[in-house]
């Protein structure tokens, strides 16, 4: 008798694939102007991510679960939740940024593209 592979037997072995997780972060990251993210800022949701960071980096810490690379940026200031200021500025400027969804969480990093439009 042969055994018969279910049709996602794929994805066990994708979920332990770092490589093949960090594409898939990379195909969802895009440009998103800031005023579409506002209900998710409502919320509490969006993240920022310094510019000095690799966006899909972080995203692959915040997908892992990867507690200890988290808190040493939050110590760092260089992660963390987007501020009244930052979120009015980028407002009034209607800023483009780039973000990925790690669910429950909107990464955003701004990284702007001067002059590339």
């Amino acid at each position: 008798m042969t055994a018969i592979t279910p049709p996602d037997a794929h994805l066990i072995d994708d979920e332990h694939n770092p490589e093949l997780i960090k594409a898939k972060i990379i195909s969802e990251t895009a440009r998103i102007n800031w005023l579409e993210l506002q209900k998710f800022y409502a919320a509490g949701a969006v993240i920022t991510v310094s510019a000095a960071l690799d966006l899909v980096d972080v995203a692959f810490a915040f997908s892992r679960d990867d507690k200890t690379r988290v808190a040493d940026w939050l110590a760092a200031g260089t992660v963390g939740r987007t501020s009244e200021q930052q979120a009015q500025q980028w407002f009034d400027e209607k800023a483009e940024l780039w973000a990925v969804v790690i669910s429950p969480w909107v990464l955003v990093q701004h990284k702007p593209t001067h002059g590339l439009n």
